[in-house]
């Protein structure tokens, strides 16, 4: 069985941060392909914990999975854009 989701990498001060969405899991490495590696790492373990503690399908229902064939997909990304929005005054402090 594999799995399939979302990694996301972004810096973060000397850090690269990569983050899987679909199931809130991020790990961190000196440089984007560490902090990847890094993600599968703590992406596996999580899986094996939640599978220990019988907790796994609920927690892949809840974060949208489907079975597909011998694979776990996660649900499909669409668009991903930066977008910026004003804060009102009393939120928005130097």
């Amino acid at each position: 069985m594999e799995i399939e989701f979302t990694s996301q990498v972004f810096k973060e001060g000397r850090l690269y941060v990569a983050h899987a969405p679909e199931l809130d899991i991020s790990s961190c490495g000196g440089n984007p392909a560490k902090a990847r590696t890094n993600l599968l790492e703590a992406v596996r373990l999580f899986l094996e914990e939640a599978e220990k503690l019988g907790t796994l399908e609920q927690i892949l229902q809840e974060a949208g999975f489907t079975r597909r064939k011998r694979k776990l997909q996660g649900p499909k990304l669409v668009s991903l854009k930066r977008v910026s929005l004003p804060l009102l005054t009393a939120h928005a402090k130097n």
